[in-house]
């Protein structure tokens, strides 16, 4: 009887303590793994300046594809904490990052579509990107005519090609300002500015 009760003892022990050191570890884990996706963000972040969805993703597929010995399950939940924080501290701002990135692409040439569009894939909310393009307006309520000009010394084509090779390639250059998100009036005016005209607004460019 006695030797029962000490063995049921020592199996209690031994059960507590495989209980409790997996616990123990896994609240070790969770600190460092926290600590790991700050440091991978921050090295992000440093690099590319990345739209928050664009950083969520890029710990998303580190962690799915390591061998990190958190729950994959819980993955996510971990890096929606560490947006989070990055979020109230200012290292990730959608709404700086969607300005910057629209005034880069207007200084490109690109048409507010392709703008739009390009945060739209970037995942940065509608709000962000709604009042990216009311600045754009608001700086020049014209803006596609002038970045349209700008494609077409890019790409010499409309008013940037020769007078006579103009009408053969119309369609063609019509084709490309509308693959570049310009609508049709849009491209219209400037595929028909004439060559003294196109030459003064570059030289203000």
């Amino acid at each position: 009887m006695k030797n029962a009760a000490i063995c049921s003892i020592i199996f209690s022990y031994i059960i507590l303590n495989e209980i409790m050191i997996p616990i123990k570890n896994k609240k070790k884990t969770l600190e460092v793994t926290i600590e790991e996706m700050r440091n991978f963000a921050f090295n992000y972040i440093e690099k590319f300046a990345p739209s928050k969805q664009q950083l969520k993703t890029y710990l998303l597929k580190k962690y799915l594809k390591s061998k990190t010995p958190v729950n994959r399950s819980n993955v996510s939940n971990l890096i929606d904490i560490v947006l989070e924080d990055l979020e109230k501290s200012k290292f990730i701002n959608d709404k700086f990052y969607s300005e910057s990135k629209a005034k880069s692409l207007i200084q490109r040439g690109s048409s507010i579509n392709k703008i739009r569009n390009y945060l739209i894939g970037k995942g940065v909310g509608d709000k962000y990107i709604k009042n990216a393009i009311e600045k754009i307006h608001e700086n020049n309520d014209d803006q596609d005519f002038f970045s349209a000009i700008k494609i077409c010394k890019k790409k010499r084509i409309g008013p940037s090609r020769e007078e006579d090779n103009r009408p053969l390639f119309y369609k063609k250059d019509m084709g490309v300002l509308a693959r570049s998100g310009f609508d049709f009036e849009v491209s219209r005016r400037v595929m028909d500015l004439d060559k003294d005209e196109y030459l003064k607004i570059i030289n203000l460019l």
